[in-house]
């Protein structure tokens, strides 16, 4: 049974979640923990569950998911793995601070690893879906045996990620919304940002989502 622990990020309240099951083994889903309390109490929770974190992975490159990588290297020696497609964007996460939030990225980041095609932790596996729009390398992991999708910026409750950005592109995150529409209703849908969700009732309620 797969436990979900979501933490509520930095400036721009970003979904961190630390997964976990019986065997205690975890993954770090996009952590974007930016203060020193934020990262404490993803630290302190991983300590009082006796968890045990084998990755670290990402959604996609945006630096709003990553504020935290360097605190997970340093504390559990894991390096982000990203999809192919964004990892010209891990190498400009200083230039992303700059651009994008005015101040220079202190400390030293880890190197992003190439995602593979599916991440095992305990008994339990995570599928890559690619699912391209909001970047070019934007992913979601889906559970199959619990259910489970974690989508990051590409869909949210009621909504879906901008395209504006350079990479993002309307046409592609259609396409990908479509591809994660193939789910069954009942999936749980958990985003980068804001509340969770399910597929039906995306379907039901948002227009960009269509079978």
């Amino acid at each position: 049974m797969i436990q979900v622990k979501p933490f509520v990020v930095n400036m721009l309240q970003e979904n961190c979640y630390v997964v976990s099951d019986e065997t205690n083994e975890c993954v770090i889903i996009d952590c974007g923990a930016f203060y020193e309390e934020e990262q404490k109490a993803i630290d302190d929770y991983i300590k009082n569950k006796h968890l045990h974190p084998i990755h670290l992975i990402a959604t996609h490159g945006h630096l709003d998911h990553h504020f935290g990588d360097a605190f997970v290297f340093e504390k559990y020696g894991l390096q982000p793995e990203v999809a192919e497609e964004d990892l010209s964007l891990m190498q400009h996460l200083g230039r992303q601070a700059e651009t994008f939030y005015g101040f220079t990225l202190e400390g030293d980041y880890p190197e992003a690893l190439q995602l593979k095609q599916e991440i095992t932790f305990g008994n339990h596996v995570l599928s890559v879906i690619k699912t391209p729009g909001h970047s070019q390398g934007s992913v979601c992991f889906y559970c199959k045996e619990e259910n489970l999708l974690f989508t990051g910026d590409t869909l949210f409750r009621r909504s879906v990620g901008r395209t504006d950005f350079k990479g993002g592109s309307m046409m592609q995150i259609i396409q990908s919304l479509r591809r994660i529409a193939q789910l069954n209703d009942e999936t749980d849908v958990l985003p980068g940002h804001g509340p969770a969700t399910t597929i039906g009732d995306e379907l039901a309620n948002n227009p960009f989502m269509e079978r």
